[in-house]
């Protein structure tokens, strides 16, 4: 059955509606970053550029770098963002735009899709200015509410630890990403456990006028502590993106890894000095490693 077009909504040249790109406009691999402003910061270091689309907050460079074909695009800030930016990019390799049909199972291509972002740190012995990639992460938003993801009984273990810690009222969601990409990418980074906030002030814990309903978040999230048969786990980072796209990713059957600038310790209140050279880092790093 073809999807109503209300549903799939196609701009008047045939493109995704909110990213304004054909399906020949991406490459299997794909870099998102959140700042508009950071596509050119990874593009700078491409071997040519054969596109560059924008539209609102996405914008889209895609051309080569040591041969490989490679797309960047920004996302902007929160989950509403990623829920976004994953259907499009899986309608764009997945979905007949002419008939309307999603492609059959076994024709379904596997993206693989890299964050670089920033984050901050919960941990005091993880320091600023270093690179952390997320193994599980945690979303305290409400956007799997809509969804039928599926969790394994170690992540409702681990997302109900969560809840217990800081008394939510509902239980939070946990994904583990990409094992195939975090063992690529991540080599000598710290591997860490993120919460994703539905915010940047209350949800992390950040008061200026307002009182918070949590005052000691952050206190109770960095003491949560899960064990099972794998080890222990403690929540590391938090940020806004990467629990919507582990679960949508999962969903979807694409690869997704999240790496993380630490720009902010929370726990001794430090924010780097040089917060662009960390960032710039972990993207001549992670392109060295595609």
């Amino acid at each position: 059955m073809s999807i109503p077009a209300s549903e799939l909504i196609l701009n008047r040249d045939g493109s995704i509606y909110h990213l304004n790109l054909l399906p020949d406009h991406i490459s299997d691999t794909i870099i998102t970053v959140g700042d508009p402003d950071r596509v050119g910061l990874v593009s700078q270091h491409f071997d040519s550029i054969e596109t560059e689309v924008s539209k609102r907050e996405f914008v889209t460079h895609v051309g080569y770098y040591r041969g490989k074909r490679l797309t960047v695009i920004s996302t902007g800030i929160g989950t509403d963002n990623i829920d976004i930016v994953l259907n499009e990019l899986d309608a764009l390799v997945n979905i007949d735009f002419v008939t309307r049909q999603p492609r059959p199972l076994e024709e379904r291509i596997a993206l693989r899709i890299i964050r670089v972002g920033t984050s901050g740190c919960l941990q005091p012995d993880i320091p600023v200015g270093s690179h952390l990639v997320t193994e599980h992460a945690i979303g305290l938003e409400s956007l799997m509410q809509f969804y039928p993801l599926v969790e394994t009984g170690a992540e409702v273990e681990f997302a109900t630890a969560v809840q217990q810690a800081v008394g939510l009222d509902y239980r939070p969601y946990c994904v583990l990403g990409s094992d195939l990409l975090r063992e690529q990418l991540g080599a000598g980074m710290f591997t860490g456990n993120t919460v994703t906030c539905p915010g940047f002030y209350g949800p992390q814990g950040r008061s200026l006028r307002l009182e918070l309903r949590y005052p000691d978040l952050l206190e109770r999230l960095r003491h949560v502590q899960y064990s099972n048969a794998e080890g222990t786990f403690r929540l590391t980072n938090f940020e806004m993106e990467t629990a919507g796209y582990y679960a949508l990713g999962r969903m979807l059957g694409h690869e997704v890894v999240s790496l993380n600038a630490i720009v902010a310790n929370r726990a001794t209140g430090e924010f780097a000095e040089n917060s662009d050279q960390t960032v710039n880092d972990l993207i001549a790093k992670t392109l060295s490693r595609i």
